[in-house]
């Protein structure tokens, strides 16, 4: 539990960040103050269609991270690609927390050429555990350790 001194720090501290980035496309983790917003695992596409109906596309994400370990708080970037998704769809990004993907405040739109680039700071130390999300699909899990 933090103390309030921390609970203001934190927040003066995010605030600070959100203000000085802008806060588009860019995720700030620290130890949640309220209870996280939890999001259920994305639904999986369809495996197949109905007789006589062409298949849907299946949606899918790649995510590559610029660093595999960064310093509190440096900036790095999720890099990636969408198929089966629309021009100009959102993907946000989830990291980890006690078992449960929590999503963070970075999310953005894809490019026309289905391509996005997230800049993101983490403040949870050790190995985070993240993905990228959007329109029912997740990419792969990628770890990100904060020193």
């Amino acid at each position: 539990m933090l103390s309030k001194r921390n609970s203001l720090r934190l927040a003066a501290v995010t605030t600070l960040a959100a203000l000085s980035t802008g806060l588009a496309g860019t995720a700030l983790a620290a130890a949640p103050v309220a209870a996280p917003a939890v999001v259920a695992e994305p639904a999986p596409a369809a495996q197949s269609a109905p007789a006589g109906q062409p298949a849907a596309a299946s949606a899918a994400i790649t995510a590559t991270p610029s660093a595999t370990s960064v310093q509190a708080w440096q900036p790095f970037r999720v890099t990636g690609t969408t198929t089966g998704l629309a021009a100009g769809s959102t993907v946000t990004l989830q990291q980890k927390q006690h078992g449960a993907w929590v999503t963070l405040p970075a999310s953005v739109r894809t490019t026309r050429t289905s391509s996005y680039s997230l800049g993101v700071k983490l403040g949870i130390k050790g190995p985070n555990e993240l993905r990228v999300i959007g329109g029912g699909a997740a990419s792969p899990v990628f770890t990100v350790t904060v020193r």
